[in-house]
């Protein structure tokens, strides 16, 4: 059920936000993957958030609505570190070396970190709950785990996999931080300040770790471009800017399906577009994972512990 907050918006808003959440955020794993063969990813990322926060507040100047505040900037730094830094930098890193559908299952994850997260702020997860964060930690041990003990024979990268955790429990971080800190107003203008955040720090740690050396203008593929156009237009300004306004509008479970609609259609598109194969272990994983997050998400919610 989704839970309101504020001033409910029409129901077929709110239809029509979860469904870009489920299938275009499903889309832009294979788009990143395809963006960062021939772009670095700190820099990939810092060109798609920084343009895509310079439109938004651009657009948000134009209609007259561009007031802040310092705290919102504040905010803004905090969400768009944890959320398009710490997480989305870390999705476009371990696109170097883990298969798209593969990212999306361990990004799945993201509603069983926020039951533990808000347990550890008083409240109380049910028994459901618990049930469903220990069946998805069991898929991510199927997914990332060697069977013989071989990290090198593990189905995902071990590097890679660590890596997207941490992005997913800053992403978790970020979003339950997001529904009570002070924003702009104006929800455009509150996701084009986070996105030029989370992309100035995209920029420095790319220029740190020596991205422009490795740029060269000449060798990035069109399909590069018209990825990191797809996830500017797409993946930011319509599906980062709704998912930021669905945290508004509905409570963090109802949210936090996306995830396990995204890697079915993350897996679809990296079959059907990048030769992607999930072994049999990663169609396991998959089961188990989503089974975990859709009990967790359909759980009933308890009131938060006295």
């Amino acid at each position: 059920m989704v839970a309101a907050t504020g001033d409910a918006p029409p129901r077929w808003q709110l239809v029509l936000a979860f469904l870009c959440i489920y299938i275009v955020w499903g889309s832009t794993y294979l788009a990143m993957k395809f963006a960062v063969d021939t772009i670095p990813p700190f820099l990939m990322g810092a060109t798609r958030f920084l343009t895509a926060g310079a439109m938004l507040v651009a657009w948000s100047a134009f209609r007259g609505r561009a007031h802040t505040t310092p705290a919102a900037w504040r905010s803004a730094a905090i969400v768009g570190g944890l959320l398009l830094f710490w997480g989305n930098g870390s999705v476009a890193w371990a696109a170097q070396r883990v298969p798209s559908g593969m990212m999306s299952l361990l990004v799945a994850t993201v509603p069983l970190w926020m039951v533990l997260i808000e347990g550890s702020r008083g409240r109380r997860p049910t028994f459901a709950e618990l049930v469903g964060v220990a069946i998805g930690l069991v898929g991510v041990s199927l997914l990332v785990l060697p069977a013989d003990g071989a990290w090198r024979n593990a189905p995902v990268d071990p590097l890679g996999a660590a890596v997207l955790t941490v992005g997913s429990l800053a992403w978790t971080a970020g979003s339950l931080y997001s529904r009570s800190a002070p924003q702009a107003a104006y929800a455009p203008m509150a996701s084009g300040m986070q996105m030029l955040c989370g992309g100035a720090l995209l920029l420095v740690l790319g220029v740190v770790s020596g991205e422009p050396a490795r740029l060269s203008m000449e060798a990035v593929s069109l399909r590069s471009m018209l990825s990191v156009g797809y996830l500017i237009v797409f993946g930011s300004l319509v599906g980062f800017s709704t998912y930021m306004w669905l945290l508004r509008k509905a409570s963090p479970s109802a949210v936090g399906t996306y995830a396990y609609v995204n890697p079915a259609v993350a897996v679809l598109l990296g079959v059907l577009f990048a030769g992607e194969r999930l072994p049999a272990r990663g169609v396991m994983a998959m089961s188990v994972i989503v089974g975990g997050v859709a009990l967790v998400s359909l759980a009933p919610k308890p009131g938060r512990a006295r």
